[in-house]
């Protein structure tokens, strides 16, 4: 509900920038499975062992690490399209470069280039998509999906046939296609506005003192432990080709995309997330144990690899989205926290197990990935209040009309200075900002301030549709003499391992702000109305489940929003309101009037 959704707008019709970006995104998202299949091939060729090969992991990852600490800090200063130019500019020169040398100390060092560049890149290419994509937020999100499922499916069928000519083909293939991304992005992206508000080059090393993302990130960190152990070190045991490896590694990579995009969410809002992972993580445990004992058969070892896609694309969607849930800083600056204590431990474990494999033997490698993938559940076990608490509640924060100047305000008391019904300035009922709603208030009473009688909430989105939706909702709340409350749900989409919001905070609140101005303005007559910002974490159901959470919470009478075609919330929002109101007596009140407002404004 953070955007607009258009009736007819077709996602795949589309500015050359979006198409520019979108390429470049298949091709970053192709880069492990572009290289796992030449893993053999490397060793053999320049006479390695598979812990010297694994280095090209580390490097490439740690430096990665490293690199998400510091790329707010870089885009926010200089842009998100120099910021993508740059990145595009040094996975090219480094992938070209590592196919040129002819070491494996050569090889490593160009992957730690290209890591960097690859850091740069994944920062700024979902937020430039967002922001050219017609189609508003939905059209964005669509396209990236693809993207996504295209480049971690085909990624290591390209690596194996490029592979099979030459382990130097997958190198020179990024380079040559990201050539043409950056090419592109040079010619049709526009110059795109530096964000208002610069990151502190300290905020995301700051952020890990919370204890929730801390959590999170120890558990992101040994989940990476066992998953690149796998990635890093299972061809070997395989004995394929570059080319059949490559077909493996397709199955695997069909079945992250899948479970990543599709069944992650469905099972989230079914199951909880903590549960899900719990299941999640003793399920790769499995398929690692399995990997370990049946590491002479090859066959086994193929099956159980394929088989592991499926966890890890649930697991990438639903970490990514715990740690977004918990999380008490901004969206940008918990990825940066989060992506550098994950990819700490991704690129540490292929290098460790090929070093455990000569010091011992190959099973006790993947033992000890498949340890730290059973670690992982009492890690999460120690955070799982905090994601269950984030998951009930929305976390109303009140809004000021844009006409008022902000003052303190006492929890639950009235705010000073605070004009009274009927007259020309919105009331705002106040909340303690930041302090998450109880999820069990009885109907008819606010999460926190004066009790008031059932209100009909009318949910906005930031677009010229809201107008019509917040006079329907006002017309109908004089007429039941009922209070208004103006409602905004703004949403982070949590897209496999990368978390996105299409608005900043103070875009979300402003929207909220000029309706309260708006109807102030044109005098009242009677009408008591509050303006209110919920978040959600997840996709378009999620923001449906928390508009009818928040429903439930206030006992509203009706529920006012736009009519829409594409619009995915109007579509979860009946189920979600008969979960909200499944465990009320029949003396509580009633399930909302649902109220849908037809606009003709354009997405």
């Amino acid at each position: 509900m953070s955007a607009p959704h258009g009736t007819k707008t077709n996602p795949f019709k589309q500015p050359g920038a979006v198409w520019a970006v979108a390429f470049a995104c298949v091709i970053s998202f192709m880069g492990i499975g572009l290289v796992d299949p030449i893993l053999p091939a490397l060793a053999s060729s320049l006479h390695a062992t598979p812990s010297d090969v694994s280095l090209l992991f580390t490097s490439y990852l740690v430096v990665t690490a490293v690199a998400m600490l510091v790329v707010g800090w870089v885009s926010s200063r200089i842009g998100s399209k120099l910021t993508l130019i740059v990145g595009l500019f040094l996975i090219v020169v480094f992938a070209a470069l590592a196919g040129t040398s002819g070491s494996i100390g050569g090889i490593v060092g160009f992957r730690a280039g290209w890591g960097l560049g690859n850091a740069l890149f994944i920062a700024t290419s979902l937020a430039v998509i967002v922001s050219s994509a017609k189609g508003g937020f939905s059209g964005a999100i669509i396209l990236y999906e693809t993207a996504l499922g295209i480049g971690i499916a085909v990624g290591p069928l390209l690596g194996g046939e490029l592979g099979s000519i030459s382990w130097r083909g997958p190198f020179y293939g990024v380079a040559v296609l990201m050539g043409l991304a950056l090419v592109a992005t040079l010619i049709f992206v526009p110059k795109q506005p530096k964000p208002a508000k610069k990151t502190s080059l300290a905020a995301p090393l700051l952020a890990l003192r919370h204890r929730g993302l801390l959590i999170m990130g120890i558990m992101a960190l040994l989940y990476n432990w066992g998953f690149f152990t796998m990635l890093g070190y299972a061809p070997y045991p395989m004995k394929l080709d570059p080319h059949q490896l490559g077909l493996v590694f397709t199955g695997w990579g069909v079945l992250v995309a899948l479970f990543a995009v599709v069944f992650a969410p469905r099972l989230q809002r079914r199951f909880g997330t903590a549960p899900v992972l719990y299941v999640n993580m003793l399920g790769l445990g499995i398929v690692m144990a399995v990997i370990a004992f049946g590491v002479a058969t090859p066959s086994v070892v193929i099956v159980a690899v394929i088989v592991s896609g499926a966890f890890i694309g649930i697991n990438n969607t639903l970490t990514t989205q715990a740690v977004m849930l918990v999380a008490p800083v901004d969206r940008p600056v918990a990825s940066s926290a989060y992506g550098f204590v994950r990819f700490i431990g991704g690129g540490l474990a292929p290098f460790a197990a090929g070093k455990i494999a000569e010091a011992s033997n190959q099973s006790v490698a993947f033992l000890v990935g498949a340890l730290a993938f059973l670690l992982a559940i009492p890690v999460l076990a120690a955070g799982h209040r905090l994601v269950a608490a984030a998951e009930r509640e929305a976390a109303p924060e009140a809004v000021e009309p844009e006409s008022v100047e902000p003052e303190s305000v006492e929890p639950g008391g009235a705010q000073p200075g605070a004009a009274q019904p009927g007259l020309s300035t919105p009331t705002l009922e106040p909340l303690a900002l930041g302090t998450p709603t109880s999820g069990t208030a009885t109907p008819g009473t606010p999460t926190s301030g004066a009790p008031i009688s059932r209100p009909v909430v009318a949910a906005v989105s930031a677009n010229a549709a809201a107008t019509a939706v917040v006079d329907r909702a006002a017309a109908l709340a004089r007429s039941e003499r009922a209070p208004l409350e103006i409602v905004h749900v703004r949403e982070t989409e949590v897209l496999e391992e990368l978390a996105i919001s299409p608005e900043s905070e103070d875009e979300a609140r402003a929207a909220v702000a000029a309706h309260l101005a708006r109807l102030g303005d044109g005098g009242l007559d009677g009408l008591t109305a509050r303006g209110l910002i919920l978040h959600s974490v997840g996709d378009r159901a999620a923001a449906a489940d928390v508009l009818a959470r928040h429903a439930a919470d206030v006992g509203a009478r009706a529920i006012v929003l736009r009519d829409s075609a594409r619009g995915t919330v109007v579509k979860h929002l009946e189920p979600s309101l008969s979960a909200a109101f499944s465990g009320m007596a029949p003396s509580d009140a009633g399930r909302p009037e649902v109220v849908l407002v037809a606009t003709s404004a354009q997405a």
